[in-house]
């Protein structure tokens, strides 16, 4: 359904180069996202892969960046919207002499994935007359490539470092100028008449010269592949519109060559705008990667939960119990830094991640929780799946009392509550699938003592008279959001449970969002998972109208675009925040959607 961007119907227009990030929507098909604006520019595209270098970028650079625009040569308002079920997506121009209709697709074919990248925007003539401008200016991949024009039979192609790209139009389409910078074209259309124009790219390989005929009727293929696999879902409850978008949003993250999902298909946008938490979200978190099987499996989106759970057990098993993956399953980088200005001038613009070093508890008990679900629902374990949760269950006792960095990835490593419940939700559900004949059985009795002893030592150390609820650590006067999500892991007292959501909910809530712990609200925007943890755990505590009232409020404060989801937003404006799309905000709601439904695995 199309919806008027911005809501009061004025002229989409750029402050000082930039859109705001709700007037992005996320296009791909298993390899790549890339971010469409409301005013027809492309600001960002990883290429051919999700995590390579840009190729155009923006988003980050307003005035060197590459982009991709097909824009209305006059003043416009617009529409946007998503089709039903699917991940093309429709923009409608209006301008004082006519309106037209913008349909994009990042390309599959009949068989799957096409091997090269194809980028296909078809222009429609609705009513009157609309003149575009369609600029193609080429990216330098994060200022770190000098792009040129080469020239054959077949046409030009750019280059940009290793990747290979061609501008394919057709015949209404005129090239005005070309040079190693940019190609410039402009194209009208009336109504009834249409023109496409597309790019097709690859990396380091040869490209076949496609016709733009069929790059064309490759949007309609795409566009019917998306529906027969929304059309497959298994959802049958509450808010089911919702929750398709966002599984079609957490399935453009799922990187089909491995079966890894990314947490975001973005780097460097704030959490606060002119702030320094501006992180690279490009790879694989095995708690991200864990939620999300979770969230495939409760629609019953099997394929996508056995090749996302193959994967992690395959690099777990080659690495160990690191907190995140490259797409293709190799450690993480450590950051490095880029000298591009930044969304809005916020700085530094990031690759690699500093995470890759730390340890978090957490993960164990995501491995865990995601595992027992897979064979909740049916699913079986091969024996080296088995050996390896075994050992990481043996690993989980030994650690569990060490200090660690905690969900939030903070410098200072502490006896984090919330690390402490998931090595709890780890050894239970090692001795839940032990008694279930699903691991191997000979420590099973070690786990259950661990398992005791952690809730134990919870319990004496980490529960605040003071604050009437869980603290973010022993001693501490904080509170952390994440312990809501002990009471979905079946944690412990429920009386605690409820009054920690209570004080959560009203110590770190604002308006229809909640801060990650108390004190960061100087720093960054609201996260908005944390409104869904939340929802879900009153719901499961038995609160369902209070529940409900919280995901219909929040949900229609996120209702600014066309359903892609950020990792925050500013309280006081609503405004997104954080890299996008980001799956833990999607899955997320759809868990919330779920359990308010009545839904279990």
């Amino acid at each position: 359904m199309l919806k008027p961007f911005p809501r009061s119907g004025r002229p989409v227009e750029r402050e000082d180069g930039y859109l705001p990030l709700e007037a992005y929507a996320a296009l791909g098909e298993g390899r790549s996202v890339a971010l469409s604006g409301a005013d027809g520019s492309i600001d960002w595209w990883c290429c051919p892969n999700l995590d390579s270098p840009p190729l155009f970028d923006r988003l980050l650079n307003p005035d060197g960046g590459g982009y991709f625009a097909v824009t209305p040569d006059a003043p416009f308002t617009c529409e946007i919207g998503y089709r039903t079920g699917s991940n093309v997506h429709e923009t409608v121009f209006t301008t004082a002499t006519g309106k037209a209709r913008l349909t994009e697709s990042l390309n599959s074919g009949n068989a799957g994935r096409l091997p090269w990248a194809e980028l296909a925007r078809r222009i429609e003539g609705l009513e009157g007359h609309v003149r575009f401008r369609v600029e193609l200016v080429f990216g330098t991949r994060g200022d770190t490539a000098g792009p040129f024009l080469s020239s054959n039979g077949s046409g030009s192609a750019f280059h940009v470092a290793g990747l290979m790209g061609l501008f394919r139009y057709g015949d209404c389409v005129v090239v005005d100028a070309e040079d190693d910078h940019a190609i410039r074209a402009s194209v009208s259309v009336e109504a009834g008449q249409s023109a496409t124009v597309a790019i097709i790219a690859g990396e380091h390989e040869p490209l076949v010269v496609a016709p733009i005929a069929d790059i064309d009727r490759r949007i309609e293929v795409s566009c019917k592949a998306w529906r027969a696999w929304t059309e497959g879902l298994g959802y049958a409850g509450r808010y089911r519109e919702q929750v398709e978008r966002s599984a079609l949003a957490l399935k453009l993250l799922l990187y089909s060559p491995t079966g890894a999902i990314a947490a975001a298909a973005t780097t460097s946008l704030p959490e606060g705008i002119g702030g320094k938490k501006n992180y690279d979200y490009r790879y694989a978190w095995i708690r991200d990667a864990g939620y999300v099987i979770k969230a495939f499996l409760r629609l019953g989106a099997h394929a996508e939960a056995s090749a996302a759970l193959a994967w992690m057990f395959r690099h777990l098993g080659e690495h160990g119990a690191q907190v995140l993956f490259t797409m293709n399953g190799a450690p993480v980088s450590d950051e490095e830094e880029f000298d591009l200005p930044g969304y809005r001038n916020s700085r530094p613009v990031r690759t690699g991640n500093a995470a890759t070093g730390q340890h978090q508890h957490g993960i164990y008990g995501d491995i865990f929780e995601t595992a027992a679900r897979f064979v909740a629902g049916g699913g079986m374990l091969d024996l080296r799946s088995g050996a390896l949760l075994a050992r990481l269950a043996d690993e989980c006792a030994e650690r569990w009392k060490m200090k660690d960095s905690g969900i939030w990835e903070l410098p200072e490593k502490q006896h984090y509550t919330g690390s402490k419940i998931s090595c709890w939700q780890a050894l239970a559900r090692a001795v839940e699938m032990a008694d279930g004949g699903h691991l191997p059985g000979s420590c099973r009795d070690r786990w259950a003592r661990a398992r005791d002893r952690v809730a134990a030592w919870i319990d004496e150390h980490c529960w605040s008279e003071q604050l009437q609820a869980y603290a973010m650590y022993p001693g501490s006067d904080r509170l952390d959001a994440s312990l809501i999500l002990a009471v979905r892991f079946e944690f412990g007292n429920p009386d605690r449970l409820r009054a920690t959501c209570e004080a959560i909910d009203r110590e770190l809530g604002r308006g229809p969002y909640h801060y990650r712990y108390t004190g960061v609200d100087a720093e960054e925007g609201c996260f908005l998972a944390c409104t869904f943890w939340l929802v879900e755990a009153l719901a499961l505590l038995g609160n369902e109208r209070d529940a409900s009232a919280k995901f219909e409020a929040v949900v229609a404060a996120l209702d600014r675009n066309s359903g892609t989801y950020s990792e925050m937003a500013d309280p006081a404006t609503g405004a997104f925040l954080g890299n996008l799309p980001q799956g833990l905000t999607h899955l997320a709601l759809i868990q919330s959607a779920a359990t308010l439904s009545g839904m279990d695995l």
